[in-house]
């Protein structure tokens, strides 16, 4: 039976729009970063727009937990990537898995295998974090003494050299920010790297233990 609960309603009426504006605030962010000679009414807009989602986010938030009854502490520990997509909205696009639920939840089970989301979904995040994760350091690091990156297009070879574990070193952020930024993402991409390790390998073992109970054919 279908959870009807005033969260329950919550979330599945505001899932879709939270996930829209949030890639509003992407491309808002990534308009400011890159963008460089863009005119300052442009700028301002663009941090308005900033502004409101993130107001949205923070909005949305505070419903869940007065919706959920529960106590702050509970709620956030409870909660986690909510409350990490609050305090850093680029990576609100992470919560596509409860998108996808609520997609799905009026067409009865879901279309894709479990391991098939699990290798969806880490290849999505990992795409979104590379993404979000260059430029963020991008924005710390151009212009700063002793920079090795110095355009975008080095900070995204940075960044899928970090979440693949890989590190050249040719190219390393300089900046506290940046280098809290690096930290992030190693962690983040030795979870999704293990997380698509796994899933394939476990998808592998069913197959073959599947095609070995099958047996041989008869002849």
């Amino acid at each position: 039976m279908d959870d009807d609960s005033p969260l329950a309603r919550w979330e599945q009426s505001t899932e879709i729009p939270l996930f829209a504006a949030s890639v509003v605030f992407l491309a808002a962010y990534a308009t400011r970063v890159l963008a460089t000679g863009l005119a300052p009414l442009w700028r301002d807009l663009c941090a308005f727009v900033l502004l409101v989602i993130w107001v949205a986010f923070v909005a949305d938030y505070a419903v869940r937990w007065r919706l959920s009854g529960q106590r702050f502490l509970r709620f956030v520990t409870g909660h986690f990537l909510l409350t990490v997509v609050v305090l850093l909205p680029l990576l609100r696009p992470l919560r596509i898995v409860p998108l996808y639920e609520v997609i799905q939840r009026r067409q009865g089970e879901p279309r894709l295998s479990l391991y098939a989301r699990v290798i969806a979904y880490a290849s999505l995040s990992t795409l979104l974090l590379g993404f979000s994760g260059a430029l963020a350091t991008y924005q710390q690091e151009r212009g700063a003494p002793g920079a090795t990156m110095t355009t975008f297009g080095d900070a995204v070879w940075w960044a899928a050299s970090t979440l693949t574990t890989v590190g050249y070193g040719d190219i390393t952020p300089v900046t506290t920010a940046g280098r809290t930024i690096a930290i992030g993402m190693m962690a983040c991409g030795l979870g999704l790297l293990g997380a698509v390790t796994g899933s394939f390998s476990s998808w592998l073992m069913q197959t073959f233990t599947r095609e070995g109970d099958a047996g041989p054919p008869r002849k």
